[in-house]
């Protein structure tokens, strides 16, 4: 008798299948919706990117005071100011096509941050496909730390742009060794070092994991690498090739690290500066409350950290997923890397400064966007985040950043040639002269009685310490008895506000006083404008001008 076995019973695997939502009985109408929803928001983000009723403050009115100059004289003047020369001279060949106006200089920055739109589109797609392309999108147009350099003459909008273009052709380089990528990132690196010298921390930041993946493709593949997975070794090389326009400025750099600096302001204070400007990175400079920065905290950790299971559910890996995770410690460590320095060296630091770090932020909010995957919980995300940034982006869109026009009409309306203006501290000179008759008014500043059109930041600190001239006697003689001073000053400046209160007080003993601009504490640039009429026959006296000073040319 022969027995045959029986083969084992066996159940078929049950597997865990996320339901197909029904479709919709409107059909195509919520992808529709959708679309429109993304269009709107960035046609606001477009739109605001050109409007802005302000006048220029310092900053931008010294940077177009500069751009103006020959080209050739460019690179002195920045000497004394401090900054690299590239957004300069491209600002100096804009202007020479369409003119100076605050509208026309703005325009070369709105331009700029129109063309980080694609970029980061295709920067979403290529790390996190469709969804995250549109988050990407949809946070950068509604950005309104993007907006609020969008529409200032400086070079912030222009560094955002070659973070993205250069952070593109690395990832091709890596992804498919080629020339063009190569030349690329070259390009980008080298227009980055020339264009605000916080970037240095970025490439420094991309350069050191990239000599850490070229040792560890050696150690892993003996004594060499395979022209197929070269790509660190290569893009190592482009970065450094990129760098090389920069040693012809080294010089220059090394002269504004010794004498330049920016004596305005406090260093970073660590950890807590980096937390605080991600709140700027995120709400712009008008606070809104903690909603959008803890919201979008939580997308930069779902990006780095989650990848959805359901569309109710995400996995956490603690040990991080990539792409986020290297774009998280590039975007992080090149920040912490530059206020951690700004610390050591005591120099100060601004937000605006971050402008290298906002591109990996809004990708890696995006890619949090996109683990999402409830279309209506990405949906509402989204919607509280342009909400929120709406309250700031307003603002950047309606209200005056500085008093300088309310200051220039009051002198403008009743001056007289021969007239004395006066700015304390000269800070103040820029953005108001740029409004002012070309002629007619004596103009100079304290503390080194020089042309108001520009800063001389050099060795700022110790003159203004030093500064024990005769400035109020200086400007009484100029004037005589038959013209005005116009003190235009400020307090709440921290080297020079002590003196220029002082210089008040004794422009108040030699003449009659009239307080024509209050300063306001809702500008942030505020400034007010004292008027000083002849006290009775008073001579000119012998203080003319201390010694080694001349007569400020009429502007």
């Amino acid at each position: 008798m022969s027995t045959t076995a029986t083969p084992p019973v066996t159940r078929p695997e049950r597997r865990v299948q996320i339901p197909a939502r029904p479709p919709s009985p409107l059909g195509r109408r919520p992808a529709v919706a959708g679309t429109a929803a993304v269009a709107a928001v960035v046609a606001f983000g477009l739109a605001a990117r050109f409007i802005a009723h302000s006048h220029l403050w310092l900053d931008e009115a010294l940077t177009v005071n500069i751009a103006r100059l020959p080209v050739r004289e460019i690179p002195a003047a920045l000497r004394h100011d401090g900054s690299p020369p590239l957004y300069y001279l491209l600002l100096h060949f804009w202007m020479m096509v369409f003119g100076s106006g605050t509208i026309a200089v703005r325009a070369l920055s709105g331009l700029f941050s129109v063309a980080c739109l694609p970029l980061a589109w295709m920067a979403g797609a290529r790390l996190g496909g469709r969804r995250a392309a549109v988050g990407v999108l949809v946070l950068l147009a509604a950005s309104p730390y993007a907006v609020q350099y969008a529409t200032e003459a400086r070079m912030y909008s222009m560094v955002m742009f070659l973070v993205l273009a250069g952070g593109l052709a690395l990832a091709r380089l890596l992804e498919s060794p080629s020339r063009p990528a190569a030349i690329g990132v070259g390009l980008a690196t080298g227009s980055l070092l020339l264009s605000h010298y916080w970037s240095g921390y970025l490439v420094a930041v991309v350069g050191a994991l990239l000599l850490w993946a070229v040792r560890r493709d050696r150690a892993a593949g003996g004594a060499g690498v395979s022209p197929e997975n070269n790509g660190p070794r290569r893009a190592l090389v482009a970065i450094v090739c990129g760098a090389v326009p920069f040693l012809a400025w080294m010089p220059v750099f090394l002269f504004q690290a010794r004498h330049t600096g920016a004596p305005w302001g406090a260093p970073g204070r660590g950890l807590r500066t980096v937390l605080d400007t991600v709140g700027v990175l995120v709400n712009g400079y008008k606070d809104v409350g903690p909603v959008p920065v803890l919201l979008l905290e939580a997308l930069i950790g779902l990006a780095v950290f989650g990848r959805a299971v359901d569309r109710r559910r995400v996995e956490l890996d603690l040990r991080g997923r990539e792409p986020a995770r290297t774009v998280a410690l590039v975007t992080f460590g090149a920040l912490a890397l530059g206020i951690f320095a700004s610390r050591l060296t005591g120099q100060a630091y601004a937000p605006r400064y971050a402008a290298m770090a906002l591109p990996g932020v809004v990708v890696l909010a995006g890619l949090g966007v996109g683990v999402l995957a409830d279309r209506r919980l990405r949906a509402v995300v989204l919607t509280v985040l342009v909400g929120y940034a709406s309250l700031s982006i307003l603002p950047i869109m309606r209200f005056e950043r500085t008093q300088a026009p309310k200051v220039a009409a009051a002198i403008r309306a009743s001056a007289r040639p021969g007239d004395v203006v006066a700015y304390c501290p000269d800070q103040l000179g820029p953005s108001v002269s740029r409004l002012l008759p070309s002629g007619g008014l004596d103009q100079l500043t304290f503390p080194r009685a020089l042309s108001p059109q520009l800063i001389d930041w050099i060795d700022y600190a110790r003159v203004n310490k030093a500064a024990t001239q005769p400035f109020a006697d200086m400007l009484d003689g100029w004037a005589g008895v038959g013209h005005d001073v116009w003190l235009v000053w400020s307090p709440r400046y921290q080297v020079a506000g002590p003196k220029c209160g002082r210089l008040r007080a004794e422009l108040a003993d030699l003449r009659t006083e009239d307080e024509l601009v209050k300063i306001s504490n809702r500008v942030p640039e505020p400034m007010g404008l004292l008027r000083y009429r002849p006290a009775g026959s008073r001579s000119l006296g012998s203080v003319i001008a201390p010694a080694g000073h001349r007569r400020p040319w009429p502007l």
